[in-house]
């Protein structure tokens, strides 16, 4: 296997989950995954509203979202995580999975992270994240079908439209 392996899912990366034990992410298998790094005192975190709707929408069909806590930009997921737990459900009544907080750049970055930050968003942008909700659609296949920018809206036409490809 060499290190730049596109035939293993992306799905086969193991991820603590935010209250501990696995996030178990091979049960996704088959299914749809919009991957988000997330934080909760970000200009974005109301995309958190978004998110929890596109879950609502299509989780029936296969797909869910998965977030990713993470303190890497200006120290805005700060929380324990409990504290990121009851800020998601409580303010934004966030139902899907999020993982433990981890870093997505740099020296540290977790090997979920690795093995996204090589596609390309269509600008062209591949590598480091730059911005809290960085968002990484993984298909039915397990393998990253597109990238979209933190700004981009989660129920911006493009991403819904990349979704439903992927449910159809």
């Amino acid at each position: 296997m060499t290190t730049n392996d596109h035939n293993g899912s992306v799905l086969d990366t193991e991820i603590g989950a935010l209250k501990g034990g696995s996030a178990n992410l091979p049960q996704y298998a088959g299914k749809s995954v919009l991957i988000v790094n997330v934080a909760s005192k970000c200009g974005l975190t109301p995309q958190y509203t978004g998110l929890e709707r596109l879950q609502e929408r299509y989780a029936e069909q296969g797909f869910t979202v998965l977030g990713v806590p993470c303190n890497q930009f200006l120290g805005q997921e700060p929380g324990t995580a409990e504290e990121i737990a009851e800020f998601c459900s409580a303010t934004y009544g966030v139902s899907f999975p999020l993982t433990e907080k981890v870093e997505v750049n740099g020296e540290g970055r977790h090997a979920l992270y690795e093995r996204l930050v090589g596609f390309a968003d269509t600008e062209g942008h591949s590598g480091d994240i730059r911005w809290n909700f960085e968002k990484f659609l993984i298909g039915r296949d397990g393998q990253v079908v597109a990238r979209f920018s933190p700004q981009t809206e989660p129920e911006a036409a493009e991403v819904v439209a990349a979704i439903e490809g992927q449910l159809g």
